[in-house]
C-alpha cells in the first residue's frame, strides 16, 4: 500500500478579486493531487490584507505571519484596496512585506504564450514566447519602502540598495534556472538588465553579474540596458531566455512581459527564498470587477502549477511535479481551440467559464494513479 505526500499550503486569498480566484484554484489543486494518487495539500487559510487592516488595525499579524512561514508553500490571491491606505498615504500591500519577512529575493515572472491566446504583436513568433524574468525583491530602489526622507517638503529622497550578497544569490539563482531550462531545450542564456553606462550601483552589479557567470560556463551570459530591453521586448520578446534584474526594473519590464501574453489575468509569479516561497498571479485586486463575475482565474491556476513544481523539486517528490505539469497542461489545453476568451481580452468569458473548461481538460487528462 502506497504512502500519501502531503503538503501544508499557507491560503491568503486577499481581497477584491483574489478571493474569488482562490476558491476554484483550491479545487482544482486537490483534482490534480489525485489524478496522480499519493499526494494531498492541507490547506490552512490566513487572513490578511486591506480588508483585515481596516478591521483589525493590521495588514497582517505577526502570528499570521509566523503561520504562514510554518507552512511548505504559500498560496496567496491578490491583497491591497485602492480607498485602504496607511496614514502615509501607501497602499496595503503586506505581499511586499512577506517578500522582506521572509528573505524571498528571486521574483520568478515567467512570459509563456499560451496557445489560442493572441497577444498584441502579430508576428508569429511572438505566438510561442517562452521567457522568464528574475526580478530582485529584496534590494535595489524597494529597499526605501516606508523610509523615504522628505526635507522641508522641498526634497524627497530614496535610496537604491544593491549588496555583493543578495546580488550574488540572484545571479547563482538565474544561471541556475537557465541550466534548467536549457536541459529542456531552452538556449541557456542569462542576460543582466541594468543601467551601468549612468550609475556606479548598476557597474557594480553587473560586475558581480559576470563574476558568478564565470561559475556556470554551459551557459551563455549577457549584459544589456534596461531601455534597450523594454524596446526589445516589443521588437523581438522571442530572442530571450532569462533576464536577470533589480527590483524596480523588474517591476516594470515583468507587467510588459505579461502584456506580451494577454495581461496580467494569463501571468503567474512566485517569490522564492532559500527556505520559503510565495507564489500569486501578476493582477491585483481588480475592484472595478470583483464581484461581477468577470475575473479571470488563468493565473492564478498557473501560479499553483508553478507551486507543485516547487514543492516537487524542492522535496524530490516527482508526483507533485506532474501534478504541476498536469494543471499548467490543462489550462493551455482550455484556451488550444480559441474559443475562450477573457473579458480583459475583449471576450466574454470569465470565471466560471475559465473554471470549468480548465476543470474539463483536467479531468479528461490521463490519469497516472494505479
Amino acid at each position: 500500500m502506497s504512502s500519501t505526500q502531503e503538503f501544508h499550503i499557507a491560503v491568503m486569498a486577499g481581497d477584491g478579486i483574489g478571493l474569488e480566484v482562490m476558491a476554484p484554484c483550491l479545487d482544482l489543486l486537490n483534482d490534480a493531487c489525485a489524478r496522480v494518487g499519493g499526494l494531498a495539500l492541507r490547506f490552512e487559510e490566513i487572513e490578511s490584507g486591506a480588508t483585515y487592516y481596516k478591521e483589525h488595525g493590521t495588514a497582517l499579524s505577526d502570528e499570521n505571519l509566523a503561520r504562514a512561514a510554518a507552512a511548505d508553500a504559500i498560496l496567496l490571491g491578490a491583497m491591497g484596496l485602492p480607498d485602504i491606505r496607511y496614514p502615509d498615504g501607501r497602499e496595503i500591500a503586506p505581499q511586499i512585506d512577506i517578500r522582506i519577512a521572509l528573505d524571498l529575493f528571486a521574483g520568478v515572472r515567467p512570459v509563456r504564450s499560451i496557445p489560442g491566446l493572441m497577444g498584441p504583436l502579430r508576428d508569429p513568433r511572438a505566438q510561442n514566447l517562452d521567457f522568464v524574468l528574475i526580478r530582485e525583491s529584496t534590494e535595489g530602489l524597494f529597499a526605501s519602502m516606508g523610509k523615504t526622507k522628505i526635507v522641508d517638503d522641498n526634497i524627497a529622497y530614496d535610496t537604491m540598495e544593491i549588496t555583493r550578497s543578495g546580488s550574488e544569490r540572484l545571479f547563482d539563482f538565474a544561471f541556475e534556472l537557465a541550466r534548467k531550462r536549457k536541459a529542456a531545450g531552452s538556449p541557456g542564456m542569462v542576460t543582466c538588465v541594468d543601467k551601468a553606462n549612468v550609475f556606479g550601483g548598476f557597474a557594480f552589479f553587473r560586475k558581480i553579474f559576470f563574476e558568478r557567470a564565470a561559475k556556470f560556463p554551459d551557459i551563455e551570459a549577457r549584459a544589456a540596458y534596461v531601455d534597450a530591453i523594454a524596446l526589445n521586448q516589443i521588437r523581438n520578446p522571442w530572442a530571450f531566455d532569462v533576464l536577470v534584474t533589480e527590483n524596480m526594473f523588474g517591476d516594470i519590464l515583468s507587467d510588459a512581459g505579461a502584456a506580451l501574453i494577454g495581461g496580467m489575468g494569463v501571468a503567474p509569479s512566485a517569490d522564492i527564498g532559500a527556505k520559503h516561497a510565495v507564489f500569486q498571479p501578476c493582477h491585483g485586486t481588480a475592484p472595478d470587477i470583483a464581484g461581477t463575475g468577470k475575473a479571470n482565474p488563468t493565473a492564478m491556476f498557473l501560479s499553483a502549477a508553478m507551486m507543485l513544481d516547487w514543492l516537487g523539486e524542492r522535496h524530490g517528490e516527482p508526483k507533485a511535479i506532474e501534478a504541476g505539469k498536469l494543471l499548467q497542461g490543462a489550462v493551455e489545453a482550455a484556451f488550444a481551440k480559441g474559443t475562450l476568451r477573457p473579458y480583459e481580452m475583449g471576450g466574454s468569458n470569465g470565471l466560471k467559464d475559465i473554471t470549468a473548461r480548465v476543470a474539463g481538460a483536467l479531468n479528461a487528462s490521463p490519469s497516472s494513479r494505479t
